[in-house]
């Protein structure tokens, strides 16, 4: 069951309280679990990143800066701007023309917002009835997509002009698809869970599943 205790922002040489509960309990769990034999093998976090793509921005450069402003304030941390590596006649599109940012957390701000991600921001995401457990890579790396910023609670709702979809991919050093799963599922991840996570989604046009709203 997730640990619903509400994330606050971990003060200077304060350890996150989801790497303490890794420390103490989950990689003694998954070591059990998952009959590892050598602690140095059993998964853990390597790094989450988070991609705001702006497509739109081409045409309207000031979407990415204020693209830019949200992913800062929700991860904590500046992001990069990503660039056309092409140009696309069809799309008006130029080779080096800004089309993103991505941000790629690690050490404490990662841990700080799985923390805030799964115990604020998903809970607060409208008829949220789970994140498919469909959605990994072979390697132990799951991600999902999120349709706008609302639900992260650093986001002043007043204050959002356009609604900001993005993906957001959480790197583990697990070898494949079941030690990925047993890592992000001992940290209370709302997968989907009996008959809805044994039906893989139908394919669709996008790529990985969106989710938004946030629940009044």
């Amino acid at each position: 069951m997730a640990d619903t205790a509400t994330a606050t922002p971990t003060s200077a040489g304060e350890i996150p309280r989801l790497k303490v509960k890794y420390n103490e309990q989950v990689a003694a769990k998954l070591k059990d679990e998952l009959g590892i034999e050598n602690v140095m093998q059993v998964p853990k976090l390597d790094k989450i990143v988070i991609n705001m793509g702006m497509g739109r921005a081409a045409a309207q450069p000031s979407l990415m800066d204020a693209a830019i402003e949200d992913l800062t304030v929700i991860s904590g941390q500046k992001p990069i701007v990503t660039k056309a590596s092409k140009s696309i006649a069809n799309f008006k599109l130029r080779e080096g023309q800004a089309i993103g940012a991505k941000v790629t957390l690690r050490g404490d701000r990662m841990w700080e917002f799985l923390d805030r991600l799964v115990s604020v921001a998903i809970p607060r995401i409208r008829d949220f009835r789970g994140l498919p457990a469909h959605s990994w890579d072979g390697q132990g790396n799951y991600t999902f997509g999120l349709n706008e910023q609302s639900m992260f609670a650093e986001i002043d709702p007043d204050k959002i002009d356009h609604p900001r979809g993005m993906d957001i991919t959480i790197v583990t050093t697990a070898t494949d698809n079941e030690g990925g799963y047993a890592l992000l599922d001992a940290f209370g991840f709302p997968f989907k869970k009996g008959e809805d996570a044994a039906n893989a989604p139908r394919k669709k046009r996008r790529k990985r599943p969106q989710y938004g709203k946030k629940s009044k």
